[in-house]
């Protein structure tokens, strides 16, 4: 189980808000963190906190294809997002580094900014502890929760050397 606040942003979210352009001359992790979400939020780093959840509409991380964008994301300690869909790329993308992203329009639509959520990547269970709903994501296959548990693909794959 995971717990933390909910950081509502709508639809069409994408790489160049989650981590603008004119920062990617880095892909240093404590770097990109820095600069998460500025162009939609520029006030946001200051304000989540390491734990917190990202909630949000359709199309989460469209756009480039830059790995650049869940790597800022879980550096600034986003420790999942949900979201009613994500772009393909950014859905693989967030996977092969470890950082949780779950797809579920209920849940999407209906949190709302400070709810206070606890998640179970494991069964796909996100409980809004403030409105007392629950909803369910479909979890990830077994496979993919061992690279999100090992903190990214590369990270499972030296685990089983």
């Amino acid at each position: 189980m995971i717990k933390g606040q909910a950081w509502k942003f709508g639809n069409n979210i994408d790489t160049d808000l989650i981590i603008p352009a004119r920062y990617l001359n880095t892909s240093h992790p404590k770097e990109l963190a820095m600069h998460a979400m500025e162009d939609a939020d520029p006030k946001w780093i200051s304000k989540m906190q390491k734990g917190d959840f990202i909630v949000a509409g359709e199309n989460f991380g469209c756009g480039s294809s830059r790995e650049h964008a869940p790597i800022a994301l879980k550096a600034a300690g986003v420790r999942a997002v949900i979201a009613k869909s994500f772009a393909r790329i950014f859905y693989r993308n967030a996977i092969n580094i470890g950082l949780p992203i779950l797809e579920c329009p209920e849940a999407a639509q209906e949190i709302k900014a400070g709810d206070t959520l606890e998640v179970n990547l494991a069964d796909g269970e996100i409980k809004n502890i403030t409105s007392k709903m629950i909803y369910h994501a479909q979890p990830f296959p077994p496979f993919m929760q061992k690279i999100i548990k090992a903190g990214g693909l590369i990270n499972q794959l030296k685990s089983t050397k």
